[in-house]
């Protein structure tokens, strides 16, 4: 009996986090605890420095995360 991607995937993803893996599921995403950005803005507040999120899996859609150079890492959808 075959096994589906899907299911192949569900279970590495359900053991990563009984592991204490810094894996979390998002609206659907898996979503990996690494934090590396320095500010972020959002639409709703133009250009203001936010605390960012951890990364853009965690952010509001449109928030940008930035690098301490202000280098773009990414933009939440």
């Amino acid at each position: 009996m075959a096994l589906k991607v899907e299911t192949i995937l569900l279970v590495i993803v359900f053991g990563a986090i009984l592991l204490g893996g810094n894996i979390k599921i998002v609206d659907g995403k898996v979503c990996q605890f690494i934090c590396n950005g320095a500010y972020m803005t959002c639409p709703s507040s133009g250009d203001e420095h936010l605390n960012p999120a951890c990364n853009c899996c965690f952010a509001s859609t449109g928030c940008t995360i930035y690098k301490a150079d202000g280098t773009p890492i990414c933009t939440a959808t």
